[in-house]
């Protein structure tokens, strides 16, 4: 969906409709679903952490239960996950190390205002959370997740070691994507789930959350969700959620026009990660918006804490997240383009915005350099482009790689358009061509740049800048250019949920049979999958509890 249906077809829609609590889709009697193809208790949209949490809790609950996923495979954005799952209270494994933890201990740490990344969370939902902690790391457990058996450390900000990681699934490629830890929880939740008979239908596209007058009460009607159409293959699939129906898609960073809802600075140029494998486009949270449902949570996005935006660590390519460095022999690899070059010491090079100028303190780990990234940087003012900062390039030169011990070839760089080489700084600039430059990279501006930073080198002085320890300069040729543009990972904002995952109107009110979890709920800014697997685990429990619609 592009920028302008978005605005009139999405938020225009969304904010019209939200009013009165009732999408354009309910309001045509000819676009209710009279037959279905396919029913169950509980249906998920999505089948990754949260989705199959979220499945198998509620199929130990009883529930019949049928997934639909649009990938071609489970996992989501866990299955390239690290597999650190974070969960304390009293775990197993905890008790094993001779920790001693309790929920409140847990709570405490996860609501203390000192802790910049969590105090704008929604204290209800942390309770909650704090309360589950310990019964769903068990539950892992017992549904066949091994976890590395090493003493578990702090994080978060926590005063208690909670920190464990899940054992790779395997070492074959093909069924790890990339030879992740965090397939070692996705596909284990997987077998699990099969094993006890949830039905997952992949390349299946939720395109319709179906909601329509159904008896609630004994003596009393109402609408409430009741169902969703899907599609595969162009054909549509009505399916039917006789108790409830859970949103577990994902977030909305691979969304442009979502995402600048919530910071207009994110622009097309900030790639996201876990793509290409899976994106998150916000599609629950769009139909479910044409419900009426609230976001929550939003002023995390652009807080400035966590990891809403992060330092590429892998540059050259285009998908260069910190913590996720893609293999050449993944099956994902065609669309990956390039592995990136992973960065030692951002000391070896200098960063340039689109034309040629540095603009921060290349050191900096903090939001001070992710803001400089976004900010415009046109000294001409020329350039029409007014919102994000543009692509961010790393200048290096040989000596460079060989400190680095780089090998700036395919495919460790991608050569389509984010990595560039030439004999001279001008040669350099002029070959510099990339979808999101939005106009070529002047080639005497890079001179001066470069020029600028080796004298000040010679002087051990960064004036414009700061920069300590100015080490090495920019003089011997090749001279390379690598796309080190930042990249977007956690949403930190979604729907409003209640204790019971439940979706909450702009109102206030529970829409009736919905229900979600993972990165499409906001509230809680944690990072992670230790949110997702908890609220997946009591999304599947509360819609299998829910009273069964004829």
């Amino acid at each position: 969906m592009n920028r302008r249906k978005f605005l009139t077809k999405g938020a225009l829609g969304v904010g019209a409709t939200a009013l009165v609590g009732v999408s354009p889709q309910d309001a045509s009697p000819q676009q209710r679903v009279t037959k279905w193809d396919r029913s169950a208790d509980v249906v998920i949209a999505g089948a990754g952490a949260s989705g199959l949490s979220a499945a198998i809790m509620a199929r130990d609950q009883g529930a019949s239960v049928l997934v639909v996923e649009q990938n071609h495979d489970i996992g989501g954005h866990a299955m390239v996950s690290g597999g650190r799952i974070p969960l304390g209270g009293g775990t197993r494994l905890q008790k094993k190390f001779g920790v001693v933890d309790s929920a409140d201990q847990v709570y405490l740490d996860h609501t203390d205002f000192h802790n910049l990344e969590l105090r704008y969370s929604d204290r209800d939902l942390v309770r909650v959370w704090a309360d589950e902690n310990a019964a769903t790391f068990d539950f892992l457990l017992d549904n066949g997740v091994q976890f590395e058996e090493v003493m578990p450390t702090l994080v978060n900000g926590g005063t208690i070691p909670r920190l464990f990681r899940t054992k790779v699934y395997s070492d074959d490629l093909k069924v790890t994507i990339n030879g992740s830890p965090g397939s070692g929880l996705v596909r284990a939740l997987e077998k699990s789930a099969r094993a006890k008979g949830v039905e997952v239908l992949l390349r299946h596209t939720l395109t319709r959350i179906v909601r329509d007058e159904v008896r609630l009460k004994p003596d009393a009607t109402g609408t409430r969700v009741h169902g969703i159409v899907a599609k595969i293959d162009g054909k549509e699939v009505t399916i039917e959620a006789r108790r409830g129906f859970i949103i577990a898609t994902g977030g909305f960073t691979s969304n442009v026009a979502f995402r600048r809802m919530f910071d207009p600075r994110l622009t097309e140029e900030y790639q996201v990660a876990g793509e290409p494998w899976s994106k998150q486009n916000a599609d629950g949270e769009m139909l479910a918006m044409g419900l009426g449902a609230a976001l929550w949570g939003t002023s995390n996005v652009a807080s400035e804490h966590g990891r809403s935006v992060t330092k590429t660590r892998h540059i050259g390519a285009r998908y260069g997240y910190e913590n996720l460095r893609w293999n050449p022999g993944s099956p994902m690899f065609p669309q990956v383009g390039g592995a990136g070059l992973t960065v030692k010491s951002y000391q070896d090079f200098i960063c340039v915005n689109q034309f040629g100028r540095r603009f921060w303190n290349e050191m900096d780990d903090t939001y001070d350099f992710l803001n400089a990234c976004l900010g415009r940087h046109d000294p001409d003012a020329k350039s029409r482009k007014l919102n994000g900062g543009g692509p961010i390039w790393a200048i290096f030169d040989a000596d460079s790689v060989r400190r680095e011990e780089w090998d700036p070839k395919p495919p460790n760089v991608d050569a389509n358009g984010f990595f560039f080489g030439a004999d001279t700084i001008a040669d350099l600039s002029r070959k510099i061509s990339n979808p999101y430059q939005a106009q070529p990279m002047p080639a005497r501006a890079l001179e001066e740049t470069v020029a600028r930073y080796n004298s000040y080198v010679d002087a051990g002085k960064d004036p414009e800048f700061g920069r300590p320890g100015l080490m090495f300069k920019i003089q011997k040729p090749p001279y390379y250019a690598a796309w080190a543009t930042p990249i977007l990972h956690d949403a930190l904002a979604g729907l409003r949920i209640n204790g019971r995952c439940e979706v909450i109107d702009v109102r206030g009110e529970v829409i009736p049979g919905l229900y979600c979890a993972g990165e499409s709920a906001g509230g809680f800014a944690l990072h992670g999958l230790p949110r997702v697997t908890v609220f997946g685990r009591i999304a599947g429990r509360e819609a299998a509890r829910a009273r069964r619609q004829s």
